[in-house]
């Protein structure tokens, strides 16, 4: 027996998975930075993109409002044993316990990473993303200008980019 829509054609192919895209940034951050990630999470959202991030403050907090506030859905990769530490936007929280080694994860489980501004914490995701061949680019000033990295100051230019490097566009 097979599964059949009402019709009766068939349930035909599953609908395409979204883009992931992994956004890091620093839990204390500029204002400048903030609404820099607030606008980098609507213009993902619009895209058709799922944001993956540290599902915290700051950054995180400002991507996952601007992604929420388009109707987009957040993962938070959170560093506790449960899901109290995460901001209000997050559509989907994930506790790991694993602290800072939750980084691995956002780095891991998106196809793009973008960072916005961020320190140390934002520095290892980006060494773990470019590692694993993860395409990743900055929005706004790099906070690491020695490493190279692309850089966007439009944060809609940096969505579309992220979404065609998770869709396999090597020219991206």
């Amino acid at each position: 027996m097979s599964l059949q829509d009402p019709d009766g054609t068939g349930l035909g192919a599953p609908p395409p998975r979204p883009a992931r895209v992994a956004v890091a940034g620093a839990g204390e951050a500029s204002e400048l930075e903030l609404e820099r990630a607030e606008a980098l999470g609507r213009c993902l959202a619009l895209e058709g993109a799922v944001v993956l991030c540290g599902g915290r403050g700051g950054v995180m907090e400002a991507v996952s409002r601007g992604a929420a506030r388009a109707g987009g859905t957040v993962v938070g990769i959170l560093p506790g044993p449960d899901s109290n530490g995460a901001n209000p936007w997050v559509t989907i929280p994930l506790p790991t316990d694993l602290g800072e080694a939750r980084n691995t994860l956002v780095a891991r489980c998106g196809q793009a990473l973008l960072a916005v501004g961020g320190s140390w914490g934002t520095l290892s995701e980006i060494a773990l993303a470019r590692k694993l061949h993860i395409s990743v680019a900055v929005v706004g000033e790099p906070s690491f200008p020695e490493l190279g990295l692309r850089a966007f100051s439009d944060p809609a230019e940096a969505a579309r980019w992220a979404v065609r490097c998770a869709a396999g566009d090597a020219g991206a």
